[in-house]
């Protein structure tokens, strides 16, 4: 039992780490290879009992990983549109773009002459000046452009019909620049200069960031599907046409292989992926993997994208009695450039750890953020069933480690004092969660007597009795 001045009047009091790494309960060992894997770029796979902290260890590595340093986008692809161009971009290249120099707004009167006409902001007949989306003159009546072109414009304007951008040249520091006038939807008239104009044709380009900068270090990957793991192409009904569908490059979907790059991949159950763990495997080794479609009738089946980058920190996780049905080859891998770490079911009982356990309900309580906080009594209980577990799953005295059940509990005992309007959780309440967290086979027993009388009332089947059961 621990004393009760060593327990807080209640979890408010207690101090909740910042670090991810310090959240995670009972697995020191663990921890320390972490911070070597994620300073080495290694591989993990974590193996042991449901509930012992194994996505939030991957979570806590992904905190030690510096930010990505590269955007990764698709361009169009005029002369082959099912095969876009691949664009990899590093932070210097994206943030230049965003602070390339911008046009600068001018006033009718000092936009020369020749560019004035042009853009219909100046009468050609009388110089009077007008908004360019009126074509008459209101000044003269004369018309300054053509609404509409007609064969015989350069004859008429000597020259073309109303422009919105102008390009001309000007003298500068001695040296000769290009220089761009654009009319915006405004009627202002905006000059470029010639590094202006190299930032304006960049951030013009059509472009589809697959992969963002500004993205999570952390990417969890169910491999439900290969579109959700590898990729796909969507399809479009017009087939991409050019005017009336969407264009391959803007249907590409990256997988979280590639979302993963530069990043950690989790995946929680690896062995449940199949068939798609070779495809993990190629992934690991290349470091590239093609997105494709993957729906033969689709349209997207015809576009490819090759060599997408997906450099990742691969941590998979498993259950002991599925070791089996993990690929030998990925295994090796992992193995290969990483760690295998057998995760603790429990943690010897002394003060230090104590003081863990009653960390992880403040955190837990925390994080739900529907249920109050617990008094010391609750804590103390909560303590005890810790205790309780570590010998019934495991048969050793200590702390239970298996902690998701745990946090269940806590979060039913918060549901029975929100119910009860009590401002703490209090031990009555931890005794009522540990009462209806029990598995639904104990509840049978307990109602029925056992299961067999539970499934055959079901059925109207008279149950044996003991004397003619073999």
């Amino acid at each position: 039992m621990v004393g009760g001045d060593e327990l807080p009047d209640n979890t408010s009091q207690v101090k909740i780490p910042t670090n991810p790494l310090e959240l995670v309960i009972g697995q020191d060992d663990a921890i320390s290879i972490v911070k070597v894997a994620a300073a080495q770029r290694r591989n993990l796979l974590l193996v042991g009992s449901p509930g012992t902290g194994k996505s939030m260890i991957a979570q806590a590595m992904a905190f030690l990983l510096p930010k990505p340093s590269h955007e990764v986008s698709l361009l169009d692809n005029i002369e082959h549109p099912e095969k876009p161009i691949l664009e990899i971009r590093t932070k210097v290249d994206v943030d230049a773009e965003r602070k390339a120099p911008k046009g600068v707004v001018l006033k009718p009167t000092d936009v020369p002459v020749f560019v004035a006409e042009r853009l219909g902001i100046k009468c050609r007949r009388c110089s009077a000046l007008g908004k360019p989306s009126v074509p008459t003159c209101t000044e003269c009546g004369a018309d300054k452009y053509k609404a509409h072109s007609t064969p015989f414009d350069d004859i008429v304007f000597g020259g073309s019909v109303r422009e919105d951008k102008v390009y001309a040249t000007r003298l500068k520091e001695g040296k000769e620049e290009r220089v761009l006038y654009e009319c915006n939807p405004f009627g202002e008239v905006i000059m470029y200069d010639e590094k202006a104009i190299k930032g304006r044709e960049t951030r013009n380009i059509a472009r589809n960031v697959i992969i963002p900068l500004n993205r999570p270090n952390f990417v969890q990957a169910t491999g439900a599907t290969e579109t959700e793991l590898l990729g796909d192409v969507r399809h479009d009904p017009y087939g991409g046409h050019a005017d009336i569908g969407i264009k391959p490059f803007r249907r590409v979907i990256p997988g979280t292989i590639h979302e993963a790059h530069e990043g950690v991949l989790f995946i929680d159950e690896i062995s449940n992926l199949g068939k798609l763990q070779k495809h993990i495997l190629t992934a690991m080794q290349e470091k590239r993997f093609p997105i494709t479609g993957r729906n033969p009738t689709s349209s997207g089946a015809s576009v490819r994208v090759d060599n997408v980058p997906c450099d990742f920190i691969l941590i998979g996780a498993l259950n002991f009695g599925d070791m089996g049905a993990l690929l030998p080859p990925l295994r090796s891998r992992i193995l290969g450039n990483g760690y295998e770490i057998l995760m603790n079911n429990i943690m010897p009982d002394n003060p230090k750890n104590v003081k863990k356990v009653i960390q992880f309900i403040a955190q837990e309580i925390v994080k739900d953020g529907r249920i109050p906080h617990a008094d010391s009594s609750a804590v103390q209980r909560i303590i005890d069933e810790s205790r309780r577990r570590a010998k019934q799953f495991d048969n050793k005295e200590g702390l239970t480690l298996r902690l998701r059940d745990l946090s269940g509990i806590i979060k039913l005992a918060g549901d029975s004092a929100t119910m009860d309007s009590s401002e703490l959780i209090e031990s009555r309440h931890v005794d009522i969660a540990i009462e209806k967290a029990k598995p639904v086979e104990q509840q049978m027993q307990k109602k029925y007597g056992s299961m067999w009388r539970t499934s055959t009332s079901d059925y109207g089947v008279k149950a044996p009795s003991e004397d003619s059961v073999i």
